[in-house]
């Protein structure tokens, strides 16, 4: 055996660096009793590197590589053209070239090969790179395939492999090239089997894509390729497709385009005997590999060979459960208008804290709702809950319950209880004193949990956490706190009810939720645009300030110049209060706003921009006076109407729920995440110690550690580095991830729609959360800190959570892709009067940047100008 040449008979799974991801799942598959694998060799990294480790102008070459962006197209370009002319001029060392005539004349050189690369960052658990480098087919005679080798060495250097390096983090000098050469196979057939549906992510369908001749014309999109969906032993759904062409090798080498013939174009291409064989074939190779496969295979005289075989990387993982039942899952991101991956720490912390049967999936939180959707009598106030705060995900659960036989009914055990129905306010005294009451009762906790934790270190620390956490709960589940605001939630939805019956008036509430008190959330907007009219006087000040960029010293560095220590000052006073918070904030290992206080800095240079001075009490005051007069043309308009006072006396009562109640709303989240910022400067001070003791690298590297792991750190002072490694590939890998709003344990990924007709033939659905209708240029924002907004423009991104909120001061209509009726941004986007349309989906691929766009946040629709 020799290093530069393996046989697949000779490979082991230690072998990764020398032939590649493609290359050793080659030689897995040839094990695979039963399974027939083209026989063939792989042309070891060894090889390449022998290749080229002597030339210093390849080396000189990629080392400029290395030092360019994903963005730098052209430099990209014109430096890996050099190294691919480089490469095709190299001559193959002495060595290789025999070893591979030796491999050549043992399978008989006579015969036609298909040459592929195999890079070592190449169907990789985590990458599939599928596509990044080249294949050429039909390839006949010693010189023909040693010419083959070196341009798969240069494919290594194609413009879009070496940015899809750069995008997910591979080194350029890190990376090698293995080459596998395989005989050919003639085949009538060939294609591609999924043995999970790529589209739904159902992991119990399995779907086959077949055509005429080689795969190629398939890869290619030259034909579109008959599908079949073979569920259990029942093929579900088989689509014939019209093949007009296909590719097949030519006896000289290469290959060639041929028409089929028209009696043959719209035949099934396999019998239903062979979907069955080759069905049973993918689940073997499946099982053997241990997660869904995405297998190339070819039919040759009635012969089923397997070309390749690499995970199936775009599925979303499928929340564990610990039985073989059907259960059902809901994001808790979508809920909590954060889809981000949460850090291992973070997910921690948050299972602390929730009561809610949480499972973990792709680094994100989802609940199984299983037992609610089994219960009859639970069923109709849980759907018609979340009906209300989500359409979509409704929608989702109404597919499921319609199919019958994915979840067993159960009889309820609770006839007898009964909750209020939706709509209907809670019984709670309408007096503003209960909430000023319950924010004392949260603030004076949190100053007792930083006097107390300053004592604590070590393992002790964590156990004081723990206790704490307990008194947190009680906070946050407190049945008075969830009355204040359920009471607001459900006046306003019976206000909305109610004047749309009475008076014809949709989304009343909207209006009159304009400004009201104790927003934390709100006032938080309107405090930074008082730090902007601290600075205003200062020119010197400001001039600094739109340089700061990554100085996280520039609050000291501001005392060199004139209104510096005013401006000091400001900030710390807003960081005082809501430096806590911060973008994703219900993730514990979150940077907070006092952590990288830039941060904030846009925000502060975009308000004096798009504001003059005293912007934030006038815009407080014009939402006040707004909600008071709609209040009084509605009870003017219910006096007029039959039992007219009865009618106003109930809806003054409500609005009044809503005006002394609603802005609480945003309070319980407020409390939770000042407390995790406690918790968590306590535990960055033992990991600063870790550091010390050489237990950890990086302070931040606890992160990537669940609580009890991070314990157990804590008294053992030892840690294998490599759990670090491995959770910060997974970490990376995750963010790739779509989350579903609902997937199944099949994991089945269910998608509701929207109902509604008579909408423009352009408009895009979505949940209206704030009434009004708004034209503007759409800013698709992704990362806050990137924000550059003009007074009267359209926000137009993924989720948005009350760190987000200083932004919605600048802004005049808002569109995300996840959030409810009752989600922050919705709570937001109606107290500073902004139409608002949420659940938009995939609201930042269809709505370009800069467009000019139409937002109809009463009706729930956004139009493209």
């Amino acid at each position: 055996m020799s290093s530069l040449v393996l046989g697949f008979q000779e490979m082991d799974s230690a072998q990764l660096m020398f032939v590649g991801g493609k290359g050793l799942n080659l030689g897995e598959l040839s094990k695979i009793d039963g399974i027939q694998v083209p026989e063939g060799f792989c042309v070891t990294t060894v090889g390449y590197q022998k290749a080229i480790e002597q030339n210093e102008t390849y080396l000189a070459l990629v080392d400029q590589l290395t030092k360019l962006k994903a963005e730098d197209r052209d430099e990209i370009g014109q430096i890996s053209r050099e190294i691919r002319q480089l490469l095709l001029e190299i001559e193959i060392p002495s060595e290789v070239a025999k070893a591979v005539t030796h491999y050549l004349a043992q399978f008989g050189d006579e015969h036609a090969y298909a040459v592929r690369s195999s890079a070592t960052a190449e169907d990789l658990p985590h990458a599939s790179f599928a596509g990044q480098q080249d294949t050429y087919l039909n390839i006949i005679g010693v010189d023909a395939v040693l010419q083959h080798i070196s341009k798969c060495w240069a494919s290594l250097f194609t413009d879009h492999a070496v940015i899809y390096r750069m995008q997910n983090g591979f080194d350029h000098r890190q990376v090698y090239l293995s080459v596998i050469v395989q005989r050919m196979i003639v085949p009538n057939a060939s294609g591609i089997l999924f043995t999970a549906d790529p589209i739904s992510g159902n992991r119990k369908l399995l779907t086959i894509d077949a055509s005429y001749g080689l795969g190629e014309a398939l890869v290619s999109g030259l034909v579109t390729a008959d599908c079949y969906k073979v569920q259990g032993e029942e093929i579900v759904e088989r689509r014939i497709a019209a093949k007009k062409v296909a590719i097949y090798g030519r006896k000289e080498g290469g290959t060639e385009t041929r028409q089929i013939p028209f009696d043959h174009q719209n035949t099934q291409t396999l019998t239903e005997q062979q979907i069955f064989n080759l069905a049973r074939i993918g689940r073997q190779i499946e099982a053997y590999f241990g997660c869904p496969q995405d297998i190339e295979w070819c039919l040759a005289d009635g012969v089923f060979y397997i070309v390749q075989s690499r995970p199936i990387t775009t599925l979303y993982p499928i929340p564990q459960a610990n039985d073989q039942e059907n259960h059902v899952y809901v994001s808790v991101g979508h809920q909590q208008m954060m889809t981000d991956p949460i850090k291992p720490l973070g997910l921690s912390f948050y299972l602390l804290i929730t009561p809610a049967p949480m499972r973990i999936a792709g680094g994100r939180l989802f609940v199984d709702v299983t037992p609610m959707l089994a219960s009859p009598v639970r069923r109709e106030a849980f759907l018609n809950t979340l009906g209300q705060s989500d359409p979509l995900i409704k929608d989702a659960f109404m597919t499921i319950i319609e199919r019958g036989d994915f979840i067993k009914t159960i009889p309820d055990d609770n006839k007898g209880t009964s909750r209020p129905a939706v709509g209907s306010p809670a019984q709670i005294e309408n007096d503003p004193k209960i909430v000023s009451d319950l924010i004392k009762r949260s603030q004076t906790s949190i100053e007792v949990l930083k006097q107390n934790i300053r004592t604590k270190s070590g393992s002790e620390l964590l156990d004081f956490i723990l206790e704490d956490i307990q008194e947190l709960r009680k906070i946050l589940f407190d049945p008075q706190s969830t009355a204040v605001f359920m009471s607001a939630m459900n006046a306003s939805s019976w206000i909305n009810e109610k004047m749309m019956e009475w008076l014809g008036e949709k989304n009343a509430a909207d209006t009159l939720s304009q400004s009201v008190p104790n927003n934390i959330t709100s006032e938080m907007g309107l405090s930074l645009m008082d730090v902007a009219d601290v600075i205003r006087p200062y020119p010197e000040v400001l001039q600094y300030l739109r340089h700061v960029h990554d100085n996280d010293n520039f609050l000291d560095d501001l005392l060199k110049f004139d209104g510096g220590q005013e401006t000091k000052e400001a900030i710390h006073s807003f960081l005082d209060k809501y430096g806590m918070r911060c973008a994703g904030e219900i993730d514990i290992t979150r940077t907070r706003w006092s952590e990288k206080p830039t941060t904030i800095v846009p925000l502060i240079l975009a308000n004096l921009k798009n504001f003059e001075a005293n912007a934030s009490r006038l815009k407080f005051e014009q939402g006040r006076q707004d909600a008071l007069d709609k209040e009084h043309e509605l009870l003017d308009r219910l006096k007029q109407l039959p039992d007219g006072e009865h009618k106003t006396l109930e809806t003054k009562q409500m609005i009044d729920l809503v005006r002394n109640f609603i802005g609480y709303r945003e309070y319980p989240k407020y409390g939770y995440v000042s407390r995790y910022f406690v918790y968590k400067q306590a535990i960055l001070k033992e990991a600063e110690q870790l550091v010390q003791a050489g237990v950890i690298h990086d302070k931040e590297d606890v992160y990537y550690l669940t609580f009890e792991e991070l314990h157990d750190v804590l008294r053992t002072k030892e840690l294998d580095a490599q759990v670090i490694t491995q959770r910060k590939d997974e970490y990376r890998l995750f963010e790739k991830l779509t989350p579903p709003r609902v997937i199944t344990s099949d994991g089945e990924i269910i998608t509701g729609a929207y109902q509604r007709g008579n909408l423009p033939a352009n408009a895009i659905l979505g949940i209206p959360v704030s009434s009004g209708v708004i034209e503007g240029r759409a800013r698709v924002i992704m990362n806050m800190e990137n924000a550059e907004l003009e007074d009267g423009d359209i926000l137009v991104t993924s989720f948005t959570d009350p760190g987000w909120t200083p932004l919605f001061v600048s802004i005049k209509g808002l569109i995300t892709e996840v959030g409810g009726l009752m989600t922050h941004g919705a709570v937001i986007a109606r107290e500073y009067g902004i139409p608002a349309v949420v659940g938009v989906d995939n609201a930042t691929k269809l709505i370009q940047d800069g467009q000019r766009i139409r937002v109809h946040g009463t009706e729930g629709y956004v139009e493209l100008l």
